[in-house]
């Protein structure tokens, strides 16, 4: 994968995730903060969720932003949420883009705000520093952190994942509810999130132990 290895492996694992669990959702889907909708890989991240009813993207100004295309949404997540977008979707879809947004209490609360029902998010737990014309770089996250964040907007945590390539960025995958009894039975098995990052510092025969003890069965 050449020298973006620590980029890219990440990115494939958090695709991965989503192609499992995007199918499971209906009606309206927005892609905040979305750019082109490019999953990176020669895809499209609308192309993952096959049932929903309609797809909006919104954008911010400036680098990697607002491109002015039809039906597409300016937003900044940083600012008062307007009225006609509370609530204006069933799902609201947010790719690594909350780690470059300063005030991010506010960018979450606009997201949870956004929806009806499930806010998905992807983050970065461990990255390496990127910035770009007017992007800068100011966050990481943890599962705890991200719970937490749920839980100020009234949210229950339905879903959550983390991948553990070593030598490369670990992304979080955490999915919340307005609705948390409506999931039940229907997400995937997953495990609580408290070791991730666990490949730092450790040797071939730790992760081998590690993983033959990840192969055990998950709690539903």
């Amino acid at each position: 994968m050449g020298i973006d290895r620590k980029f890219r492996l990440p990115r494939i694992w958090s695709n991965e995730v989503l192609k499992k669990i995007a199918p499971l959702f209906t009606g309206k889907v927005a892609n905040v903060s979305g750019w082109k909708d490019e999953d990176k890989q020669g895809g499209f991240y609308q192309d993952y969720f096959v049932n929903a009813s309609s797809y909006t993207i919104t954008n911010y100004e400036g680098c990697r932003g607002f491109q002015g295309e039809k039906d597409e949404i300016p937003l900044d997540l940083e600012k008062e949420l307007p009225n006609k977008l509370i609530g204006a979707f069933d799902v609201v879809f947010n790719h690594t883009t909350l780690e470059h947004i300063y005030e991010v209490r506010t960018a979450f609360k606009n997201l949870c705000l956004m929806s009806s029902d499930t806010v998905i998010v992807v983050v970065p737990f461990a990255q390496t520093q990127h910035e770009q014309e007017n992007i800068q770089d100011f966050w990481r996250f943890t599962p705890t952190a991200l719970r937490r964040l749920f839980d100020e907007n009234e949210m229950g945590v339905v879903y959550e994942a983390a991948n553990d390539d070593r030598n490369a960025g670990i992304y979080v995958t955490m999915v919340g509810s307005k609705n948390p009894d409506k999931w039940i039975g229907k997400m995937p098995s997953y495990r609580p999130l408290k070791e991730i990052a666990w490949t730092l510092g450790t040797s071939r025969l730790q992760r081998i132990k590690r993983f033959i003890k990840r192969r055990m069965p998950e709690r539903a």
